[in-house]
């Protein structure tokens, strides 16, 4: 994260003196052209007519175009963006849109595992929770460096280790991964909203009413996407301490643990903290292309990195509290039996009548600033998947995604710890294992020199590397990952001693085996 790196993207003179064409004009600043004119008629906004999204010349924007620009709604799919498109000078949005993304519920919810499925208590759970998340953030910090200097959405810069072609199966894990995420986090929302009403909305009809408020939101793309996430954790944080006050004398009736804590329940509870850390980074850069490339490297790393960090670890904590104290408190007991998280919140606030479920309702609109930001990079990773799919404008996608999680999520309320617990499992793997590929390469091969990678071949696949190299080294980390998993329907003989410790070996072994892999890949294919 050096700042060499400031000068990473051609200018239009480069792109002139080599042949390539410096295109300025994508949709939103043809939109903005088009308002400045007052409507007057024009021809394509690009003079050598070889970029893919002018319109010909005499073509008037569709109704549809038309409306969706005068609502601000982004347009731009997965192309790399010119510097001059990266203009956006306000860092500490960075920070700010991190924050709010995790200063909700959800992270609550991931901290109560802690007491409830590894007996661990609340000093170990917090303990536990404070390091792993030290660690775990860093993979996303260091990846969100990556879109300010190259202007590439993550799943696009991710071509330059796997390629054009085998860059598809991290983009198929990632939409996996975010999809269950939104689940969860929708899942988590009805069981509020269903809770305050005392089961009258049942918590199907919660989980489709956070989908769509998500699908609203997301539609607009990344401008209103920072407004909203400017503003929300404000309220989200307020109410969290809301009902943290009213219930906190509950809190401290924590019911002391069966057993002792073993290095297998710690290093097991360690990786459900990382695996809703680290899954971040294969959306980092995403958040972050619009920033005007002279940041420096180590302003992102860390706008990112304590973005994350605080409201987690705190929120986490505040969960595995909260679970400490569900075996004392048979009312919260009940609530949480009934509707999980929601009905616990819910019953904290019970002595605050209407108020507390107004609080409630603030909690589950919380959630929305986690999903937002989901829903965003899931359009911008469908369009990363096929090539076909790169020209349909990336809305589309959140009408298709919000079809698909609405049903994903009605079916894992059927059990929801037990499958929150599988899939926060599985995720961490897959995505320490492609953090460890990328990092490798650009730190190892690359030399940390953001100037080495060309953005005018993002989409050239007989220009970027076959990919071969990477996906192998992810294949062979699972060789060892395997035996080192713990989960409810499979424990291998090296997590039987020690606990789960899969997503360190992927990272790790992913990382050493690239490397080597790569360097005859290049070798052999000559790029």
């Amino acid at each position: 994260m050096d700042e060499r790196d400031s000068s990473t993207t051609m200018t239009a003179t480069d792109a002139s003196r080599t042949g390539q064409h410096p295109c300025r004009c994508s949709l939103a600043s043809r939109a903005d052209a088009h308002d400045q004119e007052n409507g007057a008629n024009r021809s394509s906004a690009c003079d050598s007519g070889k970029c893919p999204e002018a319109e010909p010349s005499g073509q008037k924007p569709t109704r549809m175009q038309k409306l969706l620009r005068a609502g601000r709604v982004e347009e731009n799919g997965i192309r790399p963006l010119p510097v001059e498109e990266r203009s956006e000078r306000r860092f500490f949005n960075i920070f700010t849109i991190w924050f709010s993304i995790n200063s909700n519920i959800l992270a609550i919810l991931f901290g109560m595992l802690g007491p409830l499925a590894y007996n661990l208590s609340l000093r170990d759970s917090a303990l536990v929770i404070l390091f792993f998340n030290l660690l775990a953030t860093t993979a996303p910090g260091i990846l969100a460096t990556f879109g300010p200097k190259t202007g590439m959405r993550q799943m696009v810069h991710a071509r330059y280790s796997f390629g054009r072609y085998l860059v598809s199966v991290p983009v198929l894990l990632n939409l996996a991964t975010l999809t269950g995420f939104n689940a969860i986090i929708c899942v988590v929302g009805g069981q509020c909203l269903s809770a305050i009403s005392s089961g009258s909305v049942t918590p199907t009809v919660g989980i489709i009413i956070i989908s769509i408020l998500s699908l609203v939101i997301s539609f607009a793309g990344f401008k209103v996407l920072h407004i909203f996430e400017t503003y929300s954790f404000i309220s989200a944080l307020l109410s969290i301490i809301v009902a943290t006050g009213v219930g906190g004398n509950g809190l401290k009736e924590q019911a002391a643990p069966s057993a002792p804590a073993t290095v297998a329940q710690v290093l097991t509870f360690g990786m459900i903290v990382a695996g809703y850390q680290i899954p971040w980074a294969a959306i980092a850069s995403d958040l972050t292309t619009y920033f005007d490339p002279k940041v420096p490297s180590w302003r992102v790393f860390h706008y990112t990195y304590w973005g994350l960090l605080c409201p987690t670890v705190l929120l986490m904590t505040l969960g595995a509290a909260i679970a400490g104290a569900l075996p004392n408190n048979p009312t919260w007991q009940e609530a949480n039996d009934a509707y999980g998280i929601g009905g616990v919140l819910a019953a904290m606030l019970s002595g605050a009548g209407g108020f507390g479920k107004f609080v409630v309702v603030l909690q589950a609109l919380s959630l929305l600033g986690n999903t937002c930001s989901s829903f965003y990079a899931i359009t911008l990773n469908f369009q990363a998947l096929l090539s076909a799919l790169s020209n349909v404008p990336r809305y589309v996608f959140s009408v298709v995604i919000t079809a698909i999680i609405i049903p994903v999520a009605v079916y894992a309320y059927r059990d929801f710890y037990a499958n929150l617990n599988h899939f926060v499992a599985l995720i961490a793997y897959w995505s320490a294992s492609f953090v460890g590929i990328i990092v490798a390469d650009h730190f190892v091969l690359r030399g940390g020199r953001m100037a080495s990678y060309d953005a005018s071949v993002w989409n050239q696949g007989d220009k970027l590397p076959w990919g071969v190299a990477a996906l192998a080294s992810g294949i062979a980390s699972f060789v060892l990952v395997v035996p080192c998993m713990s989960e409810e329907w499979y424990v291998g003989p090296i997590a039987a001693q020690t606990g789960d410790i899969g997503f360190e070996v992927a990272m790790a072994l992913s990382a050493l085996a690239y490397v080597p892999l790569r360097m005859l890949e290049r070798r052999v294919s000559g790029r």
